[in-house]
Order: C-alpha cells, then structure tokens, then sequence
C-alpha cells in the first residue's frame, strides 16, 4: 500500500504536470505550489509561481458537486458579455483541474477596515457590474453550451430556511421551536418565497459576498461563480449588502442600495424597493447563517463559527424593518439572547 504522503506527492506532481504542459513551460524552469486556505468549499486552491512576477491559479474541485464542473463555461460567458472575472486558461475535467489567471490577494473583505470613501467607490465599481449580470437578457442566454444550476423557485427556498433551522437554530443555538410557532414559521417564510419569486427574474452570482469580489488596479473582478442561476437580484444585493464578513451602519447600506436603485431604473417606488431588499436580505442571512453552523460543526472549520455574531445581528436588523416577518424576526431575537447568554461562544 503507498503511504497517504506518497499519493499526495503523486498528487501535486500530476497538478504541476498539467500547469507545465499548459503553461509550455520547460522542465529546467522550477514551478511551486502553494496552497490556499480559508474556503469553505469543497474545492482545492493553489498559486503556482514559476518566477518571482508570474503566477496563476489553479483549481481541484470534486465533481461529485456538479456546480464545480460549471465554472469553466460560466467564467468563459462572463469574459464574453464583458462581466471581470479571472483569465480561464485551461479546464481538464478529466482531471477535475482549472488553470486560472492569478488575481492577486486583495478582495473586498480585506479591505474592511479602509476608509468609507475607498470602500465606498469600490462596492458602487462592484454594484455595476451586478446590475449588468442581472440585466443580461435571458432569451440571449446561450443555454445549450453554457450549463447553470437549477433557478431559485420554492424548493430551494424551503431548503435553504430548513438548512437555517437544523444547523444553526438546532446545531448552533440549540432551540428546539415549539410545532405551533414552527407551523406559524414555516407559513412566513412560503409568502417570503413567493415574494421573491414574484420579483424580477435574471442571472445571479448566489454567492455575492466581499471575499468573492476580488480587487485588482482598483476594479473589482468576480470569482467563485459557480453557483450562478437564475433568482431575484435582491438575493445578490442581500448578499453584498448584508455580509457578515464586512462591517457597514446602515446608512452605508442604504446609500449603496440608492445606487443600484438610480442604476436600475426600478418600476419600484424606494419604500417598496427597500423592503423587497430587506426581505432577500433575510432569506440569505438564513443561508449563511446556516452554512456557519454546517461547516463549523459538521466541517470542523471553526473560523466560520467567529462570523455567526455579526450574521445574526444583521438578520436581527433587516428582520426589524419588516412587518412580513414577525416570527423570524422574533426567533433571531431570541438567537442573539441565547448566543449572549454563553458569552458568544458558538
């Protein structure tokens, strides 16, 4: 049997095989692989550098998750309708490997703590680009050579608040809801679904957050969008907007949302267009918060559990300007007692 040392040897030396061969480059130039931590995907990230100024990305994604096997196609599509996203160089899904242009380290949540006016240019650059991926129009969508995960309809939505309820109410808080006031629930969040399913339809990143919005020269470039379907654009600005991973007041999030909106031309009227952003904002602080609880618990990547105080108080907050969401107000309420009471340990 070869020792498991061995087969991760075996391993990098196949990756380095395949970046040289694409990359031409020669045995006698020395290319190193390092690793990069910190996603809480099921996908393996490496910078190969072959000189101290050149460099690229490469990807091993388990296939076994069919959106991995997407990305390719997605990041080719984007290039094509001029949304920034990464070089694609090379797909060998044989090899379930991606050789991608080198972004550098610089993403939207590293640059947290700049000063607002910074930040502030940079999400307006990123909410651009937003509103031209969701302004695509869906009958040029070239469909028969560019596969997207199934759209957002109920089913996803229902999943995504029973994902809320079994890993962070149950796993992470550990309430257990009474049947009556979970009925009560589950009766909310059907209309906040059908909300959103009455919303504009277009093309959505689903994972919009800080640390998928790279920087590079100043313009923000957008990874991690395999995910990508067909949904309710408040879902991405929930996302962004929302992001327990950065810290905005909420004046900083409306003046942004403002933005979108004068970019969007909205037959919404404002009052109208911030509730809908509220009620999306919630839905994907359920997803998030959710995904905290999966991968600190079950994945055992407990740097996710530090984000779960910053995600339940916005989920407090955007909760706390609706009148839709009573029950889900009040249970994160009661979330943030609990998550009080143990000092916020998780």
């Amino acid at each position: 049997m070869i020792p498991h040392s061995e087969i991760r040897n075996l391993h990098l030396k196949e990756m380095i095989c395949f970046a040289r061969e694409t990359l031409g480059l020669p045995e006698s130039i020395p290319i190193e692989l390092f690793p990069l931590e910190g996603r809480g995907s099921d996908r393996r990230f490496y910078r190969l550098k072959w000189n101290p100024t050149e460099s690229a990305i490469l990807i091993h994604y388990n296939p076994k998750r069919v959106e991995n096997s997407y990305y390719a196609d997605i990041a080719l599509f984007l290039k094509e309708i001029d949304i920034p996203v990464p070089r694609f160089i090379r797909h060998a899904p044989d090899h379930s490997l991606i050789l991608m242009e080198d972004l550098g380290d610089t993403d939207l949540r590293s640059l947290r703590d700049t000063p607002w006016e910074i930040r502030r240019t940079l999400y307006q650059k990123t909410l651009s680009v937003s509103h031209k991926l969701h302004s695509f129009p869906e009958k040029e969508f070239p469909k028969e050579r560019v596969r997207l995960m199934e759209g957002f309809n109920l089913d996803l939505y229902r999943w995504e608040w029973n994902y809320f309820k079994e890993h962070f109410i149950r796993g992470i808080c550990q309430i257990e809801m009474k049947p009556s006031f979970e009925a009560n629930l589950e009766v909310e969040l059907s209309g906040l679904a059908e909300r959103l399913l009455e919303t504009k339809r277009c093309l959505i990143h689903r994972d919009f957050q800080s640390q998928n919005v790279m920087i590079l020269k100043g313009e923000p470039l957008l990874i991690d969008f395999q995910g990508m379907r067909w949904g309710s654009p408040f879902y991405d600005l929930g996302s962004l907007l929302c992001d327990p991973y950065v810290n905005f007041n909420e004046s900083q999030q409306l003046d942004l949302l403002a933005y979108y909106y004068d970019l969007s031309r909205q037959a919404l009227i404002w009052e109208d267009f911030q509730k809908m952003f509220w009620e999306a904002s919630s839905q994907r602080l359920m997803q998030a918060l959710g995904a905290y609880g999966f991968l600190g618990l079950r994945k055992n990547l407990k740097s996710f559990l530090e984000h779960i105080p910053a995600g339940i108080q916005n989920l407090n907050l955007a909760t706390s300007h609706l009148v839709s969401l009573p029950h889900l107000h009040q249970l994160s309420e009661t979330c943030q007692r609990a998550l009080n009471l143990r000092g916020g340990q998780c």
